[in-house]
């Protein structure tokens, strides 16, 4: 009882050292997977979005197919794409625009959770790492980003911080 008198007068954005430590470990794994990512797709010049996008057979098949389909659409959701990741990527582990980036990075993940969703029934060229039914680690990412999006710990250490105090002493 006593620790929660004490926890309540605490702000929106004060957190106990172990939230913040937890919080920010998430942030800096998330965006290295973000960054790897996209790294590992910019230095291969043979990757394309569109084998990924050609597979997708759920409600939006018509508009990912068209993508893949469309030569010049599909260069710019590759650059996008890779660009995408490690930008996000590099947001999230340096606590750089964490807010943006981590929208960014939950909607792209989302979308790929869209494009390929590991429902029963639908088979790709790529086996799937287990049966998950609905949810993949693809859209767990999507809901860690959804955590950090309420909880942006790019203000207590990261440089969001740098660029508030900045801000706060203009």
């Amino acid at each position: 009882m006593e620790e929660a008198a004490r926890l309540d007068h605490l702000g929106p954005l004060e957190y106990r050292k172990m939230q913040l430590t937890a919080l920010v470990i998430l942030r800096v794994l998330i965006g290295w997977h973000f960054l790897y990512e996209g790294f590992v797709k910019v230095i291969n010049p043979y990757w394309s979005a569109g084998g990924y996008l050609s597979e997708s057979k759920w409600i939006f098949r018509g508009f990912f197919h068209w993508i893949a389909d469309t030569p010049a659409l599909l260069s710019i959701v590759d650059f996008v794409n890779e660009w995408g990741l490690i930008l996000v990527g590099l947001g999230l582990i340096l606590g750089l625009f964490t807010r943006p980036v981590t929208i960014a990075g939950m909607i792209l993940v989302f979308m790929y959770w869209l494009c390929n969703p590991p429902f029963i029934g639908y088979t790709y060229s790529m086996p799937p790492e287990g049966s998950y039914i609905i949810v993949n680690k693809t859209l767990i990412e999507a809901a860690a980003l959804f955590v950090l999006v309420l909880f942006p710990t790019g203000k207590q250490f990261g440089l969001d911080r740098l660029l508030f105090l900045t801000k706060k002493t203009s």
